[in-house]
């Protein structure tokens, strides 16, 4: 039977987590003098997604942004996307997925629909391909910043704030030493997260239904990018142990880590809308407990929105290059 939650165990709530985002959000939005536009399209009739769409109205509104939610059918999500790409009042574009069964690959056409200047969840084809190859500029001048997935983005904030990055080391290195867990590896949340945690430093188990693969960064001086390694016979069961942080998303209420596997003083952090850690047994195991990031996800998307502001003024010659290393 589990004991009472150990005074070791620190839940942190995103909320707290994204209080500093949102606070650096309004310092931007106050320089801008103006109110840039979120178009949420909504195609999939999942609850989850009705919430998280409705949570994002209300950041929006309580932030300073605006914000229109279009419950669309999911025929005509194509033609609606096109039309906010070539509406000038819209800054930005959010589709809430799964639209298309996962098998289909539609989801991933829909993703590539989006137009890179209105693009705040960074799934279309040039983010991606800059994640993975570890390029943060967009052009050669290096004043136009990548944006980066919101979800994965979130979780790195959350490590952030838990001071898991070691910030005396140099951008690239701040993870090194560190071996991380990822239970999920889509192509929209698990993938990206374990390649931007290994071109950080870590040593990434990426853990889905086909097994395990390793992710390392990768060799050169210049923003190498990340490696990948097949893993064959190695298991979740393997990985659990040897991991100072586990991060857990699988879209399944039923699933459930095996925490009795999670090492003593580890970090667990839940991206699932379902509760993939048992409340009060990874207290037990646990040092600091995340059971949410949503709240950190939608903050994300609102910095990434104005990014993409900021990128449009500095094209058209209204805006300064933001510094390198903000």
């Amino acid at each position: 039977m589990a004991s009472a939650t150990p005074a070791t165990c620190k839940v942190v709530l995103a909320g707290t987590i994204a209080q500093g985002l949102l606070a650096e959000v309004k310092e931007g939005l106050a320089k801008l003098g103006s109110k840039p536009k979120l178009v949420g399209f909504l195609a999939n009739g999942d609850p989850a997604a009705q919430v998280y769409a409705e949570y994002c109205e209300k950041t929006c509104n309580e932030n300073g942004f605006e914000f229109s939610l279009r419950t669309v059918e999911k025929e005509n999500i194509e033609q609606e996307i096109i039309d906010a790409n070539a509406d000038k009042s819209v800054h930005g574009i959010i589709v809430y997925y799964p639209i298309f069964p996962r098998t289909s690959g539609q989801d991933r056409y829909v993703q590539n629909l989006v137009g890179t200047e209105k693009d705040v969840e960074g799934l279309c084809h040039k983010y991606l391909f800059n994640m993975y190859q570890n390029i943060r500029f967009l052009d050669e001048q290096s004043t136009l910043k990548s944006i980066l997935p919101c979800t994965p983005l979130a979780v790195i904030k959350v490590l952030e704030y838990l001071q898991i990055y070691n910030s005396i080391l140099p951008y690239g290195n701040r993870l090194f030493g560190k071996t991380i867990t990822v239970i999920n590896r889509s192509e929209v949340v698990g993938r990206p997260l374990a390649a931007l945690l290994a071109n950080d430093g870590a040593k990434v188990y990426s853990v889905d239904l086909d097994g395990v693969d390793i992710f390392t960064r990768g060799q050169g001086i210049k923003a190498p990018r990340h490696a990948v390694h097949k893993q064959e016979g190695l298991e979740l069961k393997d990985c659990l142990p040897l991991s100072d942080v586990v991060i857990s998303g699988v879209p399944d209420p039923q699933y459930k880590v095996p925490i009795e596997l999670v090492r003593d003083g580890a970090v667990c952090i839940n991206f699932s809308s379902d509760r993939n850690f048992d409340t009060v047994a990874v207290k037990d195991k646990a040092s600091i407990y995340v059971p949410a990031i949503g709240k950190v996800t939608i903050a994300v998307l609102l910095r990434n929105l104005l990014r993409l502001v900021h990128n449009g003024m500095i094209k058209e010659g209204t805006e300064k290059p933001v510094p390198k290393d903000s």
